[in-house]
């Protein structure tokens, strides 16, 4: 578990989020938003992966490593699951990349299980096995009284409560993910 100092000014968080239409889209499009502990915007990267499919840990790897930074501190997810069920290997990110991931959902959620049969009848079996892999959330209520679902991997708990309060500043979007949104979307209709 690697020590994340959240309130060194200087801390960064890479906040990815993505934007697609299933109905119309092949790839999902990835943004990552690099941002200081200040809320200063420090770099923006762009990616994609596919709409169903198994690349979205490579794809965010290769968003991170398209980045060419070693001060980044730490990886903020929305969601584990992207672009209809391309699910990602949260403790693999982290080893690929060396840095501390965190995966924010933000509502409860009884599980994918039934979906992803329905979905995949033929592939189940190995979407499931990925989402299995994935660890339990929890719930976090954050300093603006919303409560948003965390997975973790190699941050403590103190620090990923230091981490989320730090970079929220309304509502249950932290400001890296809530930014990505924003480009991911606009990004997405230049396409």
């Amino acid at each position: 578990m690697q020590k994340i100092h959240a309130f060194k000014r200087g801390i960064r968080a890479l906040g990815v989020a993505e934007s697609f239409d299933p109905r119309v889209d092949e790839k999902s499009l990835l943004a990552g938003v690099v941002m200081r502990g200040d809320l200063v915007v420090d770099g923006v990267a762009l990616g994609a992966t596919s709409v169903g499919g198994y690349d979205a840990t490579e794809s965010i790897i290769e968003l991170y490593d398209s980045l060419k930074r070693n001060d980044i501190n730490l990886i903020m997810l929305s969601g584990a699951v992207l672009s209809h069920y391309n699910i990602v290997d949260l403790e693999r990110l982290s080893f690929e990349c060396s840095k501390p991931v965190l995966c924010l959902t933000y509502k409860g959620s009884r599980g994918l299980e039934e979906a992803l049969k329905r979905s995949f009848n033929e592939s189940s079996k190995a979407k499931l096995h990925l989402y299995g892999k994935l660890q339990s959330r929890e719930p976090i209520k954050l300093k603006t009284c919303k409560t948003i679902f965390v997975r973790r991997v190699s941050i403590s708990l103190e620090d990923t409560f230091a981490v989320l309060n730090l970079f929220t500043l309304q509502g249950k979007f932290p400001e890296p993910i809530r930014l990505a949104k924003i480009v991911a979307a606009a990004a997405r209709k230049l396409r």
